[in-house]
C-alpha cells in the first residue's frame, strides 16, 4: 500500500474520526439513549467506514490493478468506471 503513505495523514484522521463515532455509539448504549439516536450515530459510522473503504479501493485500483505509467486511455476509463460503481455502491 505504498500509495497510501502519500495520503497517510488524511487516512489516519478519518480512522480517528470513525473511532470517535464508535465511542459515541458505545456511550449511547451505556446511557440507554433512544434507539433512533443510536441508529443515527451508527449510520454516521457506516457512512464514514464506507467512504474510507471507497478511498482505499480507489487507490488500489489506480496503483495496483492499473499501472499508472503504462495504462492506456481505455484502461484508465474502465478503471474510472469501476471506481464510480464502487463509490455509488458504498454510498
Amino acid at each position: 500500500m505504498a500509495h497510501t503513505v502519500k495520503h497517510k495523514t488524511r487516512l489516519i484522521h478519518r480512522v480517528r474520526r470513525l473511532s470517535g463515532q464508535l465511542k459515541a455509539v458505545e456511550r449511547a448504549l451505556e446511557e440507554e439513549r433512544e434507539c433512533s439516536s443510536v441508529l443515527l450515530t451508527l449510520a454516521a459510522c457506516r457512512g464514514a467506514m464506507d467512504s474510507l473503504m471507497a478511498e482505499i479501493i480507489e487507490g488500489h485500483i489506480r496503483f495496483h490493478i492499473l499501472d499508472p505509467k503504462q495504462g492506456s486511455a481505455e484502461q484508465r476509463k474502465a478503471a474510472q468506471e469501476v471506481i464510480s460503481v464502487v463509490r455509488r455502491y458504498l454510498k
